[in-house]
């Protein structure tokens, strides 16, 4: 049977957004721009529709005036760009693991009007790619009332979950343009030291997990004297070319999907994009996959490397806010941390420089009032910042709190002491 593409102009495709809907926005390299542009173009006639997303690029106009009197954003997860609105009256968080985010549409609990998608254009089979975004955007398709989706030949083809026919999709706008690239800055000596730290601590075999970031960049350009490694991850950036390149990674030892690169979303460079498009040996899969914390844990020696915005002295992370302040979001750390103590030679690390931009510490006495607890000191295995590596399992708060100062920033060590004094009423 034969099937065309609906195809229409921007301002046609929007039109069928009502108010009092809820619009979903595929994220990330992949988030449809032109047509988030022209939805709020219509504010005027709109009102009462709530956005929900994970983490978008661009300027996000929907959660500025005036289209913000039209528009509410539910975010799963917080970027820059709308970093503010969270923490104002026109944007809220939801909080919740990745790996639990297609259950809010699988099981109707934000049933999905319109999902706003980008896509590859039809293969000769009348298929397109999700790209390298498909994370919650498969089942948020596979349960929305309508489709509508950017179609882009610059979108990679990925292999994976991310394929759906184009009967799936009940309008489309035809584009040509590069989908967003991520430039990060230069690795700062603090982050190389925290690299060659986490580095230290990765074995041959090991399946890895990171993020986006200078902190997993700095780890991975020193892993160029490994054998074996696997990648099982919620996304990646261009930190793993070079070994894939040079045949460090090769997946191999792994237990699940062997040989392959097993991710949910990517973004970095076009060069990475490249790398990606028609590539067999990177398998994206949807959120509720990559961060099956059943999944994780039977990779051998599953490697996951996670931040922290703050840690108190009893191992407690916050990664998501600054006191009260909602900065990012759960995400799939704990997705991460749990699967990776739970596999045979696992390692949970969390890798962070032991002091803010401005100077404070970053190992606290207490999280500040209002933190949440992205990671509980139950979990925490590993801390590292540049000052060197500790291991809490099993340690008491006391010894616990003895290991973290001694990797705290010097300037910092005696007040925490005296903190921890204070606390314990001994000298630990």
């Amino acid at each position: 049977m034969k099937y065309t593409l609906n195809t229409v102009l921007p301002e046609d495709a929007v039109s069928v957004v009502k108010s009092g809907d809820r619009v979903f926005f595929q994220g990330a390299a992949m988030t449809p721009n032109v047509l988030i542009d022209a939805l709020c173009n219509r504010y005027a006639e709109l009102e009462d529709v709530e956005i929900i997303q994970i983490h978008t690029e661009g300027s996000a106009p929907y959660i500025q005036e005036p289209f913000s009197n039209s528009f509410k954003l539910s975010s799963c997860f917080v970027g820059g760009n709308v970093r503010k609105a969270v923490n104002m009256n026109n944007g809220d968080y939801i909080p919740m693991f990745l790996g639990e985010m297609h259950l809010l549409f699988r099981r109707q609990i934000l049933p999905l009007d319109v999902a706003l998608i980008q896509v590859s254009p039809p293969d000769k089979h009348g298929y397109c790619s999700l790209g390298v975004s498909v994370d919650i955007t498969l089942p948020a398709i596979q349960n929305a009332k309508t489709v509508i989706a950017q179609v882009n030949p610059q979108v990679p083809r990925t292999h994976g979950d991310g394929i759906i026919h184009m009967k799936q999709i009940d309008l489309a706008v035809e584009v040509d343009m590069p989908i967003h690239t991520t430039i990060l800055p230069e690795v700062t000596d603090i982050e190389r030291k925290i690299g060659r730290h986490v580095a230290s601590l990765i074995d041959d075999g090991a399946t890895l997990q990171m993020g986006i970031g200078n902190i997993p960049n700095a780890t991975l350009s020193n892993l160029g004297n490994h054998k074996r490694l696997g990648v099982h991850t919620e996304m990646f950036s261009d930190g793993i070319l070079p070994l894939v390149e040079s045949g460090v990674i090769t997946g191999e030892e792994k237990e699940i999907k062997t040989n392959k690169i097993v991710t949910c979303f990517a973004a970095g460079s076009q060069k990475l994009y490249d790398f990606i498009d028609d590539n067999p040996i990177v398998h994206f899969k949807e959120a509720a996959y990559t961060n099956d914390t059943a999944i994780i844990r039977r990779n051998p020696k599953v490697t996951a490397i996670n931040s922290a915005i703050e840690i108190d002295l009893t191992g407690q992370i916050c990664a998501d806010t600054i006191g009260s302040y909602q900065y990012s979001g759960v995400g799939g750390q704990m997705d991460f941390i749990r699967g990776a103590s739970l596999s045979e030679g696992g390692k949970a690390i969390i890798a962070m420089p032991s002091t803010t931009k401005k100077g404070a510490s970053k190992i606290s006495p207490f999280l500040k009032e209002g933190a949440g607890v992205t990671t509980t000191r139950a979990h925490v295995h590993y801390v590292v910042t540049e000052y060197g590596v500790v291991n809490l399992f099993g340690k008491s708060l006391k010894k616990r709190a003895k290991a973290l100062i001694s990797i705290a920033h010097p300037d910092h060590r005696a007040a925490l002491e005296e903190k921890a004094f204070e606390r314990f009423k001994c000298i630990i």
